[in-house]
């Protein structure tokens, strides 16, 4: 008897033999005895405070702890990877590859913290796969999400647990035409209750930045609570639109027309934005050249309508 592809089972709403198979993985080991790389060390935490424009003293000095956040980056293989994910997990992923579901996207993670990391302890993890669902569709495909909780040890004690949500999927066909009379859109800003003032200012035309009730720090972006002292009272100043270009790189590929005024999709110059009033932001740099946007550029804010639902803060260049 001819067998139906479980791609064409999905489609057509037959049960789901698949789920049972996948069902079976739940409590086994994705990874066993795993260890970091590399010991917590201060250049790392110096390199993610930076980066994230954390200035908390507690992440500094003879008696520093690693932001609570990086608990992950301990465990990260880098571009040599891992060798430590188990064969249940290689098989789990071999079947929803096999059945189609070949994408992959995260979705979400949550993370609990049991004692401070400190420069020098050493990092071991173990990992399982902690559930499977039932298949889903979405707007990206059909698949189903899987959920991994690591927990993981500094010098043998247990000092928190990172769980991962990621959907493994069947991409869904594109639709043949889009809104607007066929014309791509841009993607559409995630808005929810930490910036949903920032996209109020936005539509106002005004660039709003963050401003901490206690210690009076400015934020971008925007954040429920201040990453210099913790307050969670806040209010906010409006952005002069002065800024310069701090770095910047060039899209070439791939292409997406909706990023270009005419419908090429490319290339385009997206930028990291300091401001006068010291936050940094990315945007796109219009009104130059691509390849004539430079380190240093004064920028001048400017706010496109992209289409009839979406507006966007971007940065004029300038030479001057």
């Amino acid at each position: 008897m001819r067998q139906i592809p479980e791609e064409r089972r999905q489609a057509s709403g037959e049960p789901d033999g698949l789920y049972g198979r996948l069902k079976a993985f739940e409590g086994r080991a994705a990874a066993t005895a795993g260890t970091g790389k590399d010991p917590v060390n201060e250049p790392m935490i110096r390199h993610w405070c930076e980066a994230m424009g954390d200035t908390n003293p507690a992440y500094s000095g003879p008696e520093a702890i690693a932001p609570p956040t990086m608990l992950q980056a301990w465990t990260m293989g880098g571009l040599s990877g891992h060798t430590d994910r188990s064969a249940a997990y290689e098989e789990l992923f071999g079947l929803l590859d096999g059945a189609g579901c070949t994408s992959v996207v995260a979705t979400d993670c949550e993370q609990e913290y049991l004692r401070p990391l400190r420069p020098g302890d050493r990092i071991t993890f173990d990992a399982v796969i902690e559930s499977v669902s039932e298949r889903k569709t979405t707007k990206l495909g059909t698949g189903y999400f899987v959920t991994t909780r690591m927990d993981v040890r500094a010098d043998g004690e247990l000092a928190g647990t990172h769980r991962f949500r990621i959907l493994k999927y069947a991409p869904a066909a594109p639709k043949r035409a889009a809104r607007d009379g066929g014309r791509k859109l841009r993607p559409r800003p995630v808005i929810n209750r930490d910036n949903a003032g920032f996209w109020q200012g936005v539509a106002e035309h005004r660039l709003l930045i963050q401003r901490c009730g206690d210690c009076a720090t400015l934020r971008f972006p925007w954040l429920p609570g201040c990453n210099a002292c913790g307050c969670q009272e806040w209010d906010t100043v409006e952005a002069s639109g002065e800024g310069t270009v701090f770095s910047h790189v060039v899209m070439h590929h791939p292409p997406f027309p909706a990023f270009g005024a005419d419908g090429a999709g490319g290339p385009y110059a997206v930028a990291l934005i300091e401001l006068t009033e010291g936050v940094r932001m990315v945007s796109n740099v219009i009104g130059v050249p691509c390849d004539k946007v430079r380190t240093g550029m004064p920028v001048r804010l400017e706010f496109l309508r992209t289409d009839d639902e979406l507006e966007l803060p971007v940065f004029r260049g300038g030479e001057g």
